[in-house]
């Protein structure tokens, strides 16, 4: 059930000044997908990246702190010119998110992903999380990025592979939790 904080004004000044702002998010295109910016109503995809499930399967307290890292998240581009976007595929289909985050008490800038149900298993992941990745090192400057997995997400770390990264024991050490750090570098950028 969709919560009344979770729904966008559908039209009027509200909703155009959100589509204003949403223009400065930069659009990236790949073979397949379309990174664009986050709208409300892309709050479950990231739900499911935030809390590790789908909305359906949380508590109240859970789908409350998803929605608090959600507007977070969403505030970093503002504040730091990088954040979250939406994945679509081709005909416009929501199939994921990637987000590119400074996370409080994270040493690092994260880069990370995830996918909607059903749509595991396609390449969605990797291919977002690249074409994302190519345009931070191409035109923002980073030098590097990595990517927090948890130790059993199998799936993550498949595609933290898939790109090239590495596991970067000194930074797991500096992490101070059960965490696998992947480091991404431009030279693997492809």
């Amino acid at each position: 059930m969709t919560r009344p904080w979770e729904t966008a004004p559908a039209t009027g000044p509200l909703s155009a000044r959100a589509e204003r702002f949403a223009a400065l998010v930069p659009v990236i295109e790949t073979e397949r997908l379309r990174l664009r910016a986050p709208r409300i109503g892309d709050f479950p995809i990231f739900a499911r990246f935030l809390c590790d499930a789908d909305l359906d399967d949380t508590t109240d307290d859970d789908r409350e702190a998803a929605w608090l890292d959600f507007c977070q998240l969403l505030a970093s581009w503002p504040l730091r010119g990088i954040g979250p976007w939406t994945v679509e595929d081709r005909k416009g289909r929501v199939v994921g998110g990637v987000a590119v985050n400074h996370e409080y008490g994270d040493p690092e800038v994260e880069l990370g992903w995830v996918v909607t149900k059903g749509a595991e298993g396609r390449g969605i992941a990797t291919e977002a999380a690249r074409g994302a990745r190519a345009w931070l090192f191409a035109t923002q400057g980073f030098s590097s990025l990595v990517s927090y997995i948890d130790p059993e997400n199998t799936a993550s770390v498949a595609v933290a592979e898939r790109l090239g990264a590495t596991r970067d024991a000194m930074a797991e050490a500096a992490i101070g939790h059960d965490c696998l750090v992947y480091r991404h570098l431009p030279e693997i950028a492809r």
